[in-house]
């Protein structure tokens, strides 16, 4: 076909619905491209969903609509629609184009130039601390690549290259911008999700190919045809996911697929010429290492638990209806919305005066339509917004301009600094002398919890290996462990000073009545004047969270 010369108002919403499309068939590559030892590679996930918002209001644009008709289509979904810091990125850079675009009813290749360096500009606008190796260096670079382009008088289809070819370049070079990056093998998620808007314009412009994810569900079907897992081999409801790269000649990988495949299923091997990228499902770890060590050497190991990873979503989608009753009697001048994850949680915010919840956590965010709709179904004219989670942040500073009702948010980064802002609440008074007051008794407040790595990094505290129990806090890990008892210990030794008053340790899921006794116990042996107050928040992924005072 020949490259198209213009869009028109309905080639930009068939490209936004490709690259719907592409986010959701990468969306766990996305994801398994974070880096970060704690179990919230949720990247992928929260551009595809931030995506699916736009492709499902684009489905009421009427035929033949105006570019301006698109263009806020586009722009107002991706708002109401972003979840978490990619997703408010995303949509930020969403908007710069359909700003540039909605003012012509043609794209040609100065446009596209144009608003892709628009884009560039919103995005670093809308974080604090631009960072570079990440979606923000991706998306300069395509601005600038396109605008060299443009100004050379290219066409349409040549901008369009010249913003994938620098893009390209710059997600490669983002390891070298990010030690993380580097230290992990891979390159930036946030930046691969953007990249992926580039290959659906192009498929567009000239029909060229799309960029296709490993499909481990056809593998996997082909191996079973061809009776790869023996008799039966049906293998189902595996736990483990183990990823590396393996360096062996080319001749050893049959022998090495035959071994995984009676001990799997999910099965990826691809490359060639010495060096392949392999991919399985798993309920025995060392006989998935061993097959590669007996084929050559694998390097970059990466193991994740598959069923913590899915325990914060199954719990969201079982308690999706968790909204709370009105209450009765007079409204509070300001009400209080929380962001939550657990049961026990939900019912201590309850207890503190919250009046709606709204579930979402570390690795299932909630978008800004749902936070707009919380506030809104609510009797009171002024709100409170807890986020409780850094993530949810962004996206819960766009809620007042959206919301029918005075919103003030409170900056709270974590469970227990939303339990320490609603003991400053006062229902009686404004929105705004509640933040303040809210906040400022959150910030009196030192925030730390435990979960289990899932993947093998290095930090200031030491070496984390896959399957470590880690302690956090605002400076990050600071206590590394064999045990949850021993991590949890170790951090509080290092957090908990003779000035301190009291620790209240939330147990999550994971934690035990043994392990909460060794906390009290080491509590109540080495900080004796400091009191321990246990609550059950069933929280996942967490099995402890701390609140210092």
């Amino acid at each position: 076909m020949p490259p198209y010369e213009t869009l028109d108002a309905s080639e930009v919403l068939t490209v936004m619905v490709t690259y719907r499309d592409l986010l959701r068939s990468h969306q766990q590559v996305v994801n398994r491209l974070n880096v970060y030892p704690v179990p919230d590679g949720d990247t992928g996930t929260n551009m595809a969903l931030t995506l699916e918002s736009v492709a499902k209001e684009l489905e009421a644009v009427p035929e033949n609509s105006s570019m301006e008709v698109v263009c806020k289509a586009v722009s107002h979904a991706s708002l109401m629609g972003a979840r978490g810091n990619s997703g408010v990125i995303l949509s930020q850079l969403l908007r710069g184009f359909t700003e540039r675009f909605s003012g012509v009813e043609l794209i040609d290749g100065a446009t596209l130039a144009g608003a892709l360096v628009h884009a560039d500009k919103l995005a670093r606008q809308a974080v604090v601390r631009p960072v570079e190796g990440t979606i923000l260096s991706v998306a300069k670079a395509a601005g600038e690549g396109a605008q060299g382009a443009s100004d050379k008088g290219a066409s349409l289809l040549a901008v369009a290259e010249a913003a994938h070819e620098a893009a390209t370049i710059a997600l490669e070079y983002t390891p070298e911008q990010l030690p993380q990056l580097k230290q992990a093998g891979v390159v930036d998620s946030g930046g691969t999700g953007y990249l992926l808007f580039f290959d659906a314009l192009l498929h567009h412009l000239d029909g060229r190919a799309l960029p296709i994810p490993p499909d481990v569900e056809s593998i996997h079907v082909a191996e079973i045809a061809h009776g790869a897992h023996g008799e039966g081999g049906d293998i189902a409801d595996l736990r483990y996911e183990v990823m590396y790269l393996l360096e062996a000649m080319d001749e050893k990988i049959p022998a090495f697929k035959d071994v995984w495949a009676g001990i799997g299923d999910s099965i990826v091997v691809v490359g060639g010429e010495g060096i392949w990228n392999c991919h399985i499902h798993t309920d025995d770890i060392g006989a998935s290492i061993e097959a590669a060590m007996d084929a050559g050497r694998p390097r970059q190991i990466r193991v994740t638990d598959l069923i913590e990873q899915v325990v914060e979503e199954r719990w969201v989608t079982e308690n999706a209806e968790i909204g709370s009753p009105v209450a009765s009697g007079p409204a509070p001048r300001t009400a209080v919305v929380a962001v939550v994850s657990g049961d026990g949680v939900g019912r201590i915010f309850k207890s503190l005066g919250v009046e709606r919840l709204v579930i979402g956590g570390q690795s299932m965010n909630p978008s800004t339509e749902e936070l707009v709709a919380a506030a809104d179904n609510l009797r009171s004219l002024e709100v409170v917004l807890l986020p409780n989670n850094k993530n949810i942040r962004p996206v819960a500073e766009r809620v007042d301009e959206l919301s029918t009702k005075t919103v003030t948010v409170v900056p709270t980064s974590s469970i227990v600094e939303g339990f320490a802002a609603l003991l400053a609440y006062d229902p009686g008074a404004s929105a705004e002398e509640n933040r303040v007051a809210m906040a400022q008794s959150a910030a009196g407040v030192i925030a730390a919890e435990v979960t289990q790595a899932v993947r093998d990094t290095t930090v200031d505290a030491g070496d984390v290996k896959v399957g470590d129990w880690i302690g956090l806090s605002r400076e990050g890990i600071c206590s590394i462990a064999a045990t949850l008892g021993e991590a949890s210990c170790r951090l509080l030794e290092l957090l908990v000073t003779d000035d301190h008053d009291l620790v209240t340790i939330i147990e999550g899921d994971g934690s035990s009545a043994a392990t909460t006794r060794r906390i009290t116990e080491w509590l109540h042996a080495e900080r004796p004047d400091v009191e321990a107050e246990v609550h059950h928040g069933g929280q996942p992924l967490y099995p402890y969270l701390f609140g210092i005072e």
